[in-house]
């Protein structure tokens, strides 16, 4: 038998004892990181008079939304009133109140794919992006490939959120995490960067919450 690398008991030992992987079964949630997109919600509530990043009626487009944790969340707090579009490259289980699209979001053939869900305006309300790239291990390739996913996301924003929408997408500390927080300051009226409870306290995750694209915004 292979011994375990101390990085995978490491692993191992801290999924155990951690109380949001024990809230996800107990809940019904795919994944601990529902909480991450709930404590990011309330976060948006306590400071926007109410409203919080996924409110009931909304159009959701939810990019590498596999296994579907924050696509349960949205879908509750979109309701049956609201349209909640998961994407992503790999397959994924159905989920009550989600459609699901298997592919690529930079290919112009999956975002009309996702356009075309939310009705005759093609525009939603909220992107979600908890992509991060596969890790090599390697700091600053990580990086890198981390800021090129944020970047594409900010592009997807671009083409399908309406005016005054929103985008939620993950960012790592480096070279690039900067010049993209300036860039989601040219795009929203209100740009905030936290790490919610549930990331752990190990991970360079942060999480960038806009609020109201401007009606016009720079593409550089």
């Amino acid at each position: 038998m292979t011994a375990r690398r101390p990085s995978s008991a490491r692993w191992l030992e801290e999924h155990r004892n951690d109380p949001y992987v024990a809230a996800a079964r107990r809940e019904g949630y795919r994944s601990r990181a529902a909480y991450k997109l709930l404590e990011l919600d309330q976060s948006v509530m306590a400071r926007n008079r109410g409203h919080g990043l996924v409110n009931r009626g909304d159009a959701v487009a939810e990019l590498g939304a596999a296994p579907g944790g924050w696509t349960q969340v949205a879908v509750e707090r979109a309701g049956r009133e609201g349209r909640v579009v998961a994407v992503d490259l790999l397959p994924m289980e159905p989920l009550p109140g989600a459609v699901i699209v298997q592919g690529d979001f930079l290919e112009e053939a999956i975002v009309e794919q996702v356009r075309a869900c939310f009705g005759p305006s093609g525009q939603a309300d909220v992107v979600l992006s908890d992509m991060a790239p596969n890790m090599t291990g390697y700091k600053l390739a990580d990086q890198g490939r981390g800021g090129l996913l944020a970047e594409a996301a900010f592009e997807f924003a671009r083409e399908v959120l309406r005016p005054g929408g929103r985008l939620v997408v993950k960012l790592f500390q480096g070279p690039d995490f900067h010049l993209l927080v300036r860039q989601a300051r040219a795009m929203f009226a209100s740009v905030k960067v936290e790490k919610p409870p549930a990331s752990r306290d190990r991970s360079a995750e942060q999480y960038l919450v806009g609020i109201g694209l401007h009606k016009s915004q720079p593409i550089d």
